[in-house]
């Protein structure tokens, strides 16, 4: 017969190392700290499309409102319905004048129609001024066309009939 298991652990180890509760413990504590390794190198990394999202909805649901102006909406040529890609903007806040870009090409459907002469509502974060927005999913600073309001907006609005009174469905 061999040699007992722990009598290939060195004496200069301190006695509640060299039992078996101290081998256990060390044991599970590696295999702890390699899962947590993988875990962080092995996950699943948001893409730039799904950060610039959460920023939108983040700053809808808690951002500052302010007045800005549209400095220009640049749209492709030959792109029939005049959809911009790009929003520039500006607007001030305590003195201090800044100006954004917000790329809303994947907003297409918020801001096709949009009025340049008017002004817009700019949410901003109260940390961040820099940090803006003019147009989310869930929520819109831009001046539409009344043929073309607000997705989230026309889902709310209330029917009303050629009278001009709201309609009540429970009694209809």
């Amino acid at each position: 017969m061999g040699k007992p298991v722990f009598s290939y652990i060195s004496s200069d180890l301190s006695l509640h190392l060299r039992s078996p509760r101290g081998i256990a413990a060390i044991a599970v504590g590696a295999a702890v700290t390699a899962g947590i390794a993988w875990y962080a190198f092995r996950r699943p990394r948001p893409t730039p499309e799904e950060i610039e999202r959460e920023r939108r909805d983040h700053l809808a649901s808690i951002g500052r409102i302010t007045d800005g102006t549209i400095i220009d909406a640049p749209f492709e040529p030959d792109d029939p319905t005049h959809t911009p890609r790009l929003l520039m903007y500006d607007y001030r806040i305590a003195g201090v004048t800044y100006e954004c870009a917000q790329d809303v090409s994947t907003l297409a459907e918020y801001v096709r129609d949009i009025r340049t002469d008017l002004p817009v509502q700019v949410r901003y974060d109260l940390h961040n001024p820099g940090n803006s927005i003019v147009v989310a999913d869930s929520w819109s600073g831009l001046r539409l066309t009344s043929t073309h309001p607000h997705p989230a907006e026309a889902q709310t609005q209330i029917e009303t009939p050629q009278s001009g009174q709201p309609t009540n469905s429970a009694t209809d």
